[in-house]
């Protein structure tokens, strides 16, 4: 059976559950819910083990908040003796519009500290990562208060169809491929 680590990127603390900077939390959350999954607690995180036909997903949330992510994502890349490639990062992107889902094989972290944090402890920034868009509606020097802000009103609405496609999008890159995936999920 194939095995993936998939990493949503949040902060536990009850005071950023609904903000956009907990996207990956979000998405990690509906993904083993899907799937009937709970997620328990582990080194580093809490855990799910989702199966998608011959696949087992280990979804993670890393309880190392969001800057010292790379902590969790490198113990568990070396537990579990997982290939680079079999790791997919869930992350929020104020870069893209609302809603929008970027798949990229790697890329430099824009600022992310979680996946700067990542590459940092990987050595590398070839990973792969789901990038989810939060928009950039945020006044000059805002952009702190906007990214642990909560999602307005009207967001909330097409938040959970939005994660829907990203929870397919993460299927399809662990049953057929990161190319395959971003072909059929990138900017749907």
């Amino acid at each position: 059976m194939k095995k993936f680590l998939i990493v949503g990127l949040g902060n536990m603390a009850p005071e950023y559950l609904r903000t956009r900077h907990n996207i990956g939390f979000m998405i990690a959350d509906r993904l083993a819910a899907g799937a009937d999954a709970t997620f328990s607690s582990c080194r580093y995180g809490d855990m799910a083990k989702v199966k998608v036909k011959n696949c087992e997903l280990l979804v993670l949330k890393p309880s190392t908040f969001m800057n010292l992510s790379g902590v969790a994502v490198r113990y568990w890349m070396n537990k579990e003796k997982l290939p680079l490639e079999n790791l997919l990062v869930l992350v929020d992107d104020i870069a893209l519009p609302f809603g929008t889902i970027r798949l990229r094989s790697g890329g430099s972290d824009a600022g992310h500290n979680g996946l700067k944090n990542i590459a940092s402890e990987l050595g590398t920034q070839s990973y792969a990562r789901l990038r989810f868009g939060i928009g950039n509606d945020y006044p000059r020097g805002g952009q702190i208060d906007y990214v642990l802000g909560e999602f307005p009103p009207e967001e909330m609405t097409a938040l959970p169809e939005r994660i829907d496609v990203a929870v397919e999008a993460i299927k399809a890159y662990a049953l057929s491929g990161l190319a395959f995936a971003m072909t059929n999920f990138n900017n749907k």
